[in-house]
């Protein structure tokens, strides 16, 4: 009398297929809790740097004057300290600005971390990142 030790092909079989569709519904949720962590760092420290422009700007009644590209840390102008944007994905080298006397621009240079760079004007609207 032969006695069966072992999974058959259909019971193995269907294991692989219940397994091969949760992968397949659970790693793009987890690539896009991804992306929005890496949006919300970037807009929190954005927003940082928002608000000490606009500190700047209720004390001397104009935005600095900064060049394209201007590295934001380094800069005189805020009260931010060296290692106060950095975060997970984004350094404190990551964080430029072009600002006149009456506007500016923040820039989140991404690299590869997302698919473009994201930036935020003077009245705070978010463009880019995805």
């Amino acid at each position: 009398m032969r006695t069966n030790r072992g999974f058959s092909i259909i019971e193995i079989a269907i294991v692989l297929f219940i397994s091969g569709a949760l992968a397949a519904v659970a790693v793009p949720i987890s690539s896009n809790s991804e992306t929005k962590a890496k949006m919300s760092e970037a807009d929190a420290s954005l927003r940082n740097i928002r608000t000490q422009l606009r500190i700047y700007y209720g004390q001397n009644g104009e935005y600095p004057s900064m060049a394209n590209g201007s590295y934001v840390i380094g800069s005189s102008w805020h009260n931010l300290a060296s290692g106060s944007l950095a975060g997970k994905y984004f350094t404190d080298y990551s964080y430029t600005i072009e600002s006149s006397p009456s506007a500016f621009t923040i820039t989140c240079v991404t690299g590869d971390i997302l698919p473009s760079n994201i930036s935020m004007n003077v009245t705070g609207t978010l463009m880019g990142g995805i």
